[in-house]
């Protein structure tokens, strides 16, 4: 018998009205693949939890300059961002360690050169969001936590 891991978590929008999507890869597969993130988003998958190397990734697409208000100065009024949340290994939130293991890449919705930025849990511009992560699961843990 295999043992398995499963991973789960939220994506949720902050303007339900403005068409802003999301994806969930898990390895090579995608999980989830919404077009316009007008409700709250829950993924789950379960893999094998034998010795191997792997990576979540959660991807904010669709947005475009329209969907950011900026008053005269150039400061941003109204945004609409993606919230990640509740992300779990086996049912154990990782919390904290979610966010430190992270990387955000983006380009700033094409206006910039790509950048790796740390993630802090929402997403406001089109990019990915990766996690990195190996299995056994607890020994990761272990080594992480």
């Amino acid at each position: 018998m295999t043992n398995t891991t499963t991973i789960s978590g939220f994506v949720d929008s902050s303007d339900k009205k403005i068409p802003i999507g999301t994806e969930v890869w898990i390895d090579n597969i995608c999980v989830v693949n919404v077009e316009h993130v007008d409700r709250i988003v829950h993924f789950s998958h379960t893999l094998d939890d034998d010795d191997g190397n792997h990576e979540l990734r959660i991807v904010m697409k669709h947005k475009i300059p329209e969907h950011t208000e900026l008053d005269d100065t150039g400061n941003i009024v109204r945004d609409v961002i993606l919230t990640i949340s509740d992300i779990t290994f086996d049912e154990i939130d990782l919390g904290q360690l979610f966010f430190n293991k992270t990387v955000y890449t983006h380009d700033f919705n094409g206006s910039q050169s790509s950048v790796e930025d740390k993630f802090f849990g929402s997403m406001g511009c089109n990019g990915t969001v990766s996690l990195k992560f190996t299995t056994p699961l607890y020994l990761w843990l272990l080594e992480n936590m």
